[in-house]
């Protein structure tokens, strides 16, 4: 039986930065074309992070079920581990995405109806990103779902709900913001070649390769400091998220030197808090215009 502390770990707190930053940027989007809504940030807040942890609650169970993590390095895997019943995982999972679609549902009934398609390809993409008969994180596809969701959908949508529209700058932050979290998976794969491979888990490092993977991963999390030549049209202060910069250096020292399997643990939190410094302060500088 799985402890407290173990299902903390299990839902793989690390990854939230993924869920916090974009709706950080997509705020701080809507702010600058005066279209703050307090209570509708927090919400997208809340979604965001239900839905990250179902997701990773609901990878656990398929990866598990599969016998993908049964030798894998990193976090912990609760079915993986045996620690955890995989039908407790699962519902754990399904419980955490309900929760992100009744916050959604808000969202929908003060927004716009046809979020509700949006919310339900959310919840698609979740599920079946390790789930189902022909899972497509296992042919690659999982880069793009995660720039995808967690990048475009998250900021632009957090923007939309707030603002009521979206413009150029939440773009351009939905973009950044999609790169790193792309970045934080393309580590991850990264690390996991040699079990995914043995396991028949095509994620797109086994397609590239190690050293194409590490490539990408450094053009990834240069692409959002890259962006603040734009973003400065609508706020010079954007300037000011080159802060993060040595943070995103020092995440890629692990994936830029060579490093393999535990080595590239540091790499994977070090993304996330690039990410997280990057969007906050571009919030800030967006919400201050």
């Amino acid at each position: 039986m799985a402890t407290a502390a173990q299902w903390i770990e299990g839902a793989r707190p690390r990854t939230l930065p993924n869920a916090i930053a974009p709706v950080l940027a997509g705020t701080g989007a809507a702010a600058s074309i005066d279209g703050f809504v307090w209570w509708k940030a927090i919400l997208c807040l809340l979604l965001s992070v239900a839905l990250i942890i179902g997701v990773n609650y609901a990878n656990d169970y398929s990866d598990g079920i599969r016998g993908t993590d049964d030798e894998r390095v990193g976090p912990l895997r609760l079915v993986g581990s045996r620690l955890a019943a995989p039908a407790a995982v699962r519902n754990a999972a399904i419980a955490c995405l309900a929760v992100g679609a009744v916050i959604g549902l808000v969202l929908v009934i003060t927004s716009a109806w046809w979020l509700l398609l949006v919310g339900a390809a959310c919840l698609a993409g979740a599920w079946f990103y390790t789930g189902g008969r022909n899972p497509y994180g296992y042919s690659g596809f999982g880069e793009i779902a995660v720039f995808v969701f967690f990048g475009l959908v998250a900021v632009l949508g957090t923007e939309f709900v707030q603002a009521g529209r979206v413009d150029w700058a939440g773009l351009v932050c939905a973009v950044s913001v999609g790169a790193f979290s792309s970045a934080v998976l393309v580590t991850n794969n990264l690390r996991d070649i040699p079990t995914d491979t043995e396991s028949g888990k095509l994620t797109l490092a086994v397609r590239l390769g190690d050293a194409h993977t590490r490539t990408l991963h450094m053009v990834l999390i240069l692409i959002p400091f890259l962006a603040l030549a734009l973003l400065v049209w609508r706020s010079p202060w954007s300037l000011a998220a080159l802060v993060a910069l040595p943070l995103a250096i020092r995440a890629n020292e692990p994936v830029r030197t060579g490093k393999n399997g535990p080595g590239l643990i540091p790499a994977l939190a070090g993304t996330g808090q690039a990410m997280l410094v990057w969007s906050a302060v571009v919030a800030v500088a967006l919400a201050v215009v």
